[in-house]
């Protein structure tokens, strides 16, 4: 298809709706313009046919031959267009809502109360896709995704969550009866490290312990480093979110806590993606976190 023998959409747009309605006030009124500008559009598909398409008949407009005959293929192709949209959009409200997460979020946070949604609006079919990689929201189909981290992902609307500091954890027999003031005092201590993360490690840096000097088992994800600090193997760093309820049920014992942290949880969105089901899962997320 040669592109430069199509006039413009919208000139085709207007003469269609003129075409349709009969008049170039109807069409103006249907397509929110002047009437102004449906002549204008119509006078440019004239010019770049070299043909009459309408004409003056008492208070309305008339096709001619030629106009008759682009109109009929234009109608043809324009219900094409909307059913194919149309299409588009009802598989979208019917599917799945995607949202990715990563999977300590959704292990800890995301799933001791996503009951209270699904019970709230059982009408939105909700798919956790759990991973760690930043995914391409466009590619991949993602409706929300909750990421962790300072912010600044380009290409995507960014809102913060909740705050996420870190907290060093242990559980309550390891390290009994040694006093901890600061990051500092855990010295020496047996570290359980999550390898896919690097924001605890500069807090750490900044606090005094240099992990090149220090005893540390690495862990592929944070829910093993987790683990292994529940059976009192050490102490481990976690996102504050993540640690409290496992503080408030008493498996772990708070050591230290980061004050002011700039790394947050978001929720990353498609602005161009217009949906009800995704703007509901939000407003719930942003109300348990407020909570």
């Amino acid at each position: 298809m040669d592109w430069r023998d199509i006039p413009s959409l919208n000139a085709l747009r207007a003469f269609e709706a003129a075409a349709r309605h009969g008049t170039l006030s109807a069409a103006a009124r249907e397509l929110n313009v002047t009437h102004a500008a449906i002549a204008q559009n119509l006078r440019t598909l004239e010019a770049h046919f070299g043909l009459p398409l309408m004409l003056r008949s008492g208070r309305g407009m008339a096709l001619t031959p030629d106009g008759q005959t682009l109109a009929l293929s234009l109608g043809e192709a324009f219900a094409q267009i909307g059913s194919a949209t149309r299409d588009l959009l009802d598989r979208t409200k019917v599917r799945p809502l995607r949202v990715a997460v990563t999977p300590s979020f959704a292990a800890n946070w995301l799933m001791p109360r996503i009951g209270a949604f699904w019970e709230k609006h059982p009408e939105i079919e909700v798919e956790l896709i759990p991973g760690m990689g930043l995914v391409d929201m466009r590619a991949d189909n993602i409706d929300i995704a909750i990421r962790y981290g300072k912010g600044g992902w380009p290409g995507v609307t960014s809102t913060k969550l909740m705050p996420a500091g870190h907290v060093a954890v242990a559980a309550p027999s390891y390290l009994k009866g040694r006093k901890i003031t600061c990051l500092a005092d855990l010295k020496g201590a047996h570290w359980l490290m999550d390898g896919a993360r690097s924001e605890e490690r500069f807090w750490m840096a900044e606090n005094g312990i240099d992990l090149a000097d220090e005893k540390v088992t690495v862990f592929p994800t944070g829910q093993l480093s987790r683990e292994a600090a529940r059976a009192g193997l050490g102490v481990t760093v976690l996102p504050a979110p993540i640690a409290a309820p496992h503080i408030t049920s008493g498996v772990f014992i708070t050591l230290c806590t980061e004050e002011n942290s700039a790394t947050a949880y978001h929720i990353l969105t498609r602005a161009e993606v217009v949906s009800a089901a995704r703007d509901q899962f939000v407003k719930w997320l942003k109300s348990e976190a407020a909570a």
